[in-house]
């Protein structure tokens, strides 16, 4: 049902510039939340494309395709929210945040903490589970040792991207070599290229920020462990998430199978309303200590709510500017005019970078620069394993650095942490496009020919 645009490439440039106004004086200027100025563009867009001509049924179906993509992440935020809520409650988080106080050096929390979630996002192949689960429990060994909660969140988030860019599990991962066509194996390889220098500069400044560290949590350690009572169930939910990821079972039902477990547990103490209640509102301590209070007072589906909001109209404008080849119109006759591969491949980043900004979900912004740019790639025989990097570099990990995006609303969400505060300590995905480049323009790490399936 994609149309082209009624005025073309003039009115697409008019309707893009329209929506950037709306974002810069809504929350830059006006402080608003996001989903105020994601509502007036959704509603400036489908005024401005119906005098270009478009029908309202069309402006409708494009909203609902838009809102289409993103049902798989938002059924899974309400999954780990349910999932964070019940692993505070029965013990897990609050055992992973003991054990992380009683092996916790200052020093090298920060580094560490990268390392940790790279390796869990690696082996469970899903950034958001691991930054809902293990990274809810980092946040609170790191803030109580007194660390910036938007530093820690970038350590989480920078070590929880990289395991997932670099998982044969990842479904991100899948999706960019899939658009390029070309293997699952020989695309996260070529992504070493970018992914291990990202990594690398992270460790050192996370490093020279821990070093640099004077802070202390605001009460020892010791009596904050005294508080806190670490069970040996926690090993079974732990353990079941690990093993459902080694056999390849995708997301979604992992984390049912480990809500089912966990609800269990818990209803050996309590009863079904109450299960009702933990599912719904979230974990609520009974510890008279504020700092673990902001720490263990989590989950919940209804916390996930005002994200989820945000999420939906964002997703509803890029289904609207996709669908009816707002941005296609805007960007194809760029793409036809660039004529090297340096061009090409910054093109293609730059695209996906503002798709992501534009749209709001990292698969779309995918998807689209994928579809645009293939032609040009093969016109100029360029390796689709390029392709493959340049779409995971911009279109994958730029979405944690946006306010409404898909991936930066759940990390806020999760983490107690807002997207501003902790964008200038997401080295990884701030440095991934910065390498990516940079391999661009001096060829190192472009691969010569262009395997496809």
């Amino acid at each position: 049902m994609q149309k082209q645009m009624k005025w073309g490439f003039k009115g697409a440039s008019l309707l893009v510039i329209m929506i950037l106004i709306i974002f810069s004086v809504g929350i830059i200027g006006m402080k608003l939340p996001a989903y105020i100025p994601l509502l007036v563009s959704l509603l400036v867009s489908m005024l401005f494309l119906k005098i270009s001509g478009a029908h309202w049924d069309e402006l409708q179906v494009a909203m609902l395709a838009g809102l289409k993509t993103g049902l798989a992440p938002l059924f899974l935020f309400l999954l780990i929210g349910m999932l964070i809520a019940l692993w505070m409650a029965t013990g897990v988080i609050p055992t992973l945040v003991w054990l992380g106080f009683k092996s916790a050096n200052v020093t090298w929390f920060l580094p560490s903490t990268v390392l940790v979630t790279a390796v869990i996002g690696s082996v469970i192949g899903s950034a958001f589970t691991t930054i809902g689960t293990v990274g809810v429990a980092l946040m609170g060994i790191g803030t109580s040792l007194g660390f910036s909660p938007a530093m820690v969140a970038g350590a989480i988030l920078s070590g929880a991207i990289f395991g997932d860019k670099s998982s044969p599990l990842s479904d991100s991962t899948n999706l960019a070599s899939s658009i390029a066509e070309v293997d699952l194996f020989a695309h996260i390889r070529n992504l070493m290229w970018t992914t291990l220098p990202a990594l690398g500069v992270s460790l050192l400044l996370f490093t020279w920020l821990g070093f640099g560290h004077h802070g202390h949590a605001g009460q020892s350690l010791a009596s904050l462990m005294a508080l806190l009572h670490p069970t040996w169930w926690s090993v079974v939910p732990l353990g079941l998430l690990v093993v459902m990821a080694i056999l390849r079972i995708p997301a979604i039902p992992t984390l049912l199978m480990n809500v089912g477990v966990s609800a269990l547990a818990f209803l050996v103490q309590n009863t079904p309303k109450d299960l009702a209640d933990l599912l719904m509102n979230g974990y609520h301590t009974s510890l008279n200590n504020a700092l673990l209070a902001g720490l263990l007072n989590r989950g919940g589906m209804m916390p996930m709510m005002p994200t989820i909001i945000i999420i939906m109209f964002a997703l509803a404008l890029g289904g609207v500017l996709t669908e009816m080849r707002v941005l296609q119109t805007l960007m194809e006759p760029l793409v036809v005019k660039i004529n090297t591969t340096a061009g090409t491949l910054t093109g293609l980043i730059l695209s996906g970078i503002g798709a992501n900004f534009m749209i709001g979900e990292q698969y779309l912004a995918t998807i689209l620069p994928g579809q645009l740019w293939k032609p040009a790639f093969d016109r100029l025989n360029i390796s689709r394993l390029a392709l493959s990097r340049g779409l995971e570099d911009s279109g994958t990990v730029v979405n944690y650095l946006v306010p409404w995006g898909v991936a930066g609303s759940f990390a806020a969400q999760a983490l107690g942490v807002s997207v501003s505060a902790f964008v200038p300590f997401v080295f990884f995905a701030l440095f991934s496009p910065i390498f990516s480049l940079l391999s661009a323009w001096t060829g190192l790490g472009l691969p010569g020919e262009r395997p496809v399936k």
